[in-house]
């Protein structure tokens, strides 16, 4: 599990995460407990906003539950947090077994567990980790298949990249409101099987060649991180918080400005 920490006087955000692997070669089911990454106690104080906080909800085909959470309480000044794990159930889905090509259902969106309204984004990871859990760089996230929906998201594209997805719910988060699922499925592309390496040795004459599939040993691994900020002075908020320019209509509506 990464953990980063990075402390700023200039903004009120919380960020937490949620991470599973996938061991593809034995297909068992190995996750990692989700846990808050970052967040700024010090901005808190400077201003009179409280009780802000974020949940991950994940929805699979054994239904639907909260995931982590983290939610600031001013007047008890304290954070309540919880962690859970991600893709706990996946495996349910195929009797225990990973189906290559199979399209697991995999709905992740966040419901605003504090008491003030605030504007969120969440940043999904994909990755490759080796047997001694180190990044595998032969075999691509894009491997890694999340379909997202087509539910109002924004995609950044300025942030993502193949490893990375960036989006931010475009509407002011209501108290007890959860947004639109962000993806409806997860898979890992059958195309996999295909990544073999090859390599030839000679001995007395005769020649060896020895194919071995890329994914032997290798995990598959997603984190989840989200992250929310006060809809207060939101546009500074939201350059201080996640260091970018957005444009707001009268009605909170959020867009990324051009």
């Amino acid at each position: 599990m990464r953990r980063r920490l990075n402390l700023s006087q200039h903004k009120l955000t919380i960020l937490l995460t949620a991470a599973a692997i996938i061991l593809l070669a034995s297909s068992a089911l190995v996750s990692v407990r989700a846990a808050l990454v970052y967040y700024s106690e010090n901005y808190t104080a400077q201003v009179t906003v409280y009780d802000i906080g974020v949940t991950l909800v994940e929805t699979s085909l054994q239904g639907t539950k909260n995931i982590s959470s983290r939610d600031y309480s001013g007047s008890r000044d304290k954070w309540n947090e919880t962690q859970g794990v991600l893709l706990e159930d996946m495996l349910e889905e195929s009797n225990g077994e990973l189906e290559l090509g199979r399209q697991y259902i995999e709905e992740l969106s966040v419901l605003n567990s504090g008491n003030i309204d605030e504007y969120v984004r969440v940043s999904i990871y994909k990755s490759w980790l080796d047997e001694n859990g180190d990044k595998e760089t032969t075999l691509s996230p894009d491997l890694i298949i999340l379909n997202m929906t087509d539910s109002g998201w924004i995609l950044d594209e300025d942030s993502s990249t193949e490893e990375r997805i960036v989006l931010y719910w475009p509407e002011i988060l209501e108290v007890g409101e959860t947004t639109a699922a962000l993806c409806d499925t997860i898979c890992i592309d059958s195309s996999i099987a295909s990544k073999v390496t090859e390599t030839a040795s000679t001995e007395n004459g005769f020649t060896t060649i020895t194919t071995v599939f890329n994914y032997d040993g290798v995990r598959f691994n997603l984190d989840a991180e989200v992250d929310a900020v006060q809809t207060h002075n939101a546009k500074d908020a939201i350059k201080s918080a996640w260091g970018i320019d957005v444009d707001i209509d009268e009605d909170g509506s959020l867009s990324l400005a051009q």
